[in-house]
């Protein structure tokens, strides 16, 4: 009894540690803002869109560009992430050669290095490249270093798909890239829902990564929009809650679209291989 007393406290709990922050944010967006710093856990009332109308009707369109620019970056990443990944990991799986071990061990490897360890070697590269401060560098750097996240993920799930089914494809007279595209691929929807939600979450929140590539001042994604909208000595919270509850909207939206294929995923890749 005990134990089945303990379970619903654990799960309020945690619940409520999860909660206090979304509450505080939720709260905020519709309050007003000379209320926000007396008041911040109050109830928003009465109500207001002020805030949010101002976010989206800056002058400099802050917003807007930041909006974009997150847009562009995240969908072109996840896209050429999951294409890239896909196709080595489908290599990986099939392939029995020894040193196919040793790529894996190496992209596993760097699961475990943190972006900020190479950023500087990365920005000296991207400087060479000419790339540096371009939406184009971002990206790249995206793809180099979630690519072995995605690998990880399609490897263990396509080892549970039946190489019986290539083989067929392949007596049929399909070649190499027919079979991974019009056979296996389509099998792989829930491992590319995990990808796809889980990179473009990471990619989407990330700071450091563009505020330091793009720079300040040259561009600017959602959450460094976030971060210039504070200025060095006032703040406008209103505008600042705005822009985060803003910015969670479209990848909230993108996660509850393959929420389903998302589970299946995890199960799936979690058991194979």
């Amino acid at each position: 009894m005990t134990r089945f007393s303990v379970r619903p406290a654990v799960a309020l709990l945690v619940g409520a540690v999860f909660f206090v922050p979304l509450y505080l944010v939720l709260a905020n967006v519709f309050k007003r803002g000379e209320l926000i710093a007396k008041e911040p856990a109050s109830l928003p009332l009465p109500p207001t869109l002020a805030n949010i109308h101002a976010v989206l009707t800056r002058p400099d369109g802050l917003f807007w560009v930041s909006l974009t620019n997150s847009i562009v970056v995240t969908v072109l990443s996840i896209l050429v992430l999951t294409v890239l990944s896909a196709m080595l990991g489908h290599y990986l799986a099939r392939s029995g050669k020894r040193w196919t071990k040793v790529l894996t061990l190496v992209l596993l490897a760097g699961l475990m290095i943190p972006p900020q360890v190479i950023l500087i070697p990365i920005t000296d590269v991207l400087r060479v490249t000419h790339l540096m401060a371009t939406l184009q560098g971002l990206i790249l750097f995206n793809v180099g270093y979630y690519v072995p996240f995605g690998v990880f993920v399609f490897t263990g799930f396509i080892r549970g798909v039946p190489v019986e089914l290539e083989e067929a494809a392949l007596l049929d007279g399909a070649s190499r890239m027919q079979v991974f595209w019009r056979v296996v691929f389509p099998l792989l929807r829930p491992a590319t829902a995990s990808v796809l939600i889980f990179l473009g979450v990471w990619i989407w929140n990330d700071f450091i990564d563009p505020l330091i590539i793009l720079g300040p001042s040259q561009g600017t994604t959602i959450t460094t929009g976030i971060y210039r909208s504070i200025g060095q000595y006032q703040a406008d919270l209103g505008s600042v809650f705005a822009l985060m509850f803003l910015a969670t909207l479209p990848v909230l939206i993108f996660y509850l679209a393959l929420q389903k294929q998302f589970v299946k995923g995890l199960t799936g890749g979690a058991t194979k291989g």
